[in-house]
């Protein structure tokens, strides 16, 4: 596969991580509970999917520009993106979090774009 399929497969979990995010964020804002979201199901799909294909449409890219070596810049953002894929778990919990989630995913995603983005 190329690189530019890989980077649109990446982007496009990129959507759906953050929608399922917002999903939980705003229902947890609005004092809903994992028992009392009708979406749930829905909104958990949507997480596991976009971070399914992040990582691996992300190794995919890693694959075809730099072979079997794993550059340094990865491991800060493997660990933005695992953040990420467990912040669901975090507000099925606490579902005030899903406040803090608002504010603390965006500056996840930014931290894990610039070390894509910003890499030697």
């Amino acid at each position: 596969m190329s690189y530019e399929l890989f980077l649109v497969l990446h982007i496009f979990g990129i959507v759906l991580l953050f929608m399922g995010l917002g999903g939980l964020a705003f229902h947890g804002i609005a004092g809903g509970t994992r028992d009392t979201n009708p979406a749930r199901g829905l909104v958990a799909a949507t997480h596991g999917v976009g971070t399914l294909l992040i990582v691996a449409a992300g190794f995919g890219m890693l694959g075809v520009k730099y072979g079997g070596a794993m550059p340094g810049w990865v491991h800060p953002k493997l660990l933005a993106w695992i953040c990420l894929a467990a912040a669901p778990a975090l507000v099925a919990r606490k579902p005030g979090a899903g406040r803090v989630l608002w504010f603390v995913a965006p500056l996840l995603g930014l931290l894990a774009a610039y070390f894509g983005l910003n890499h030697k």
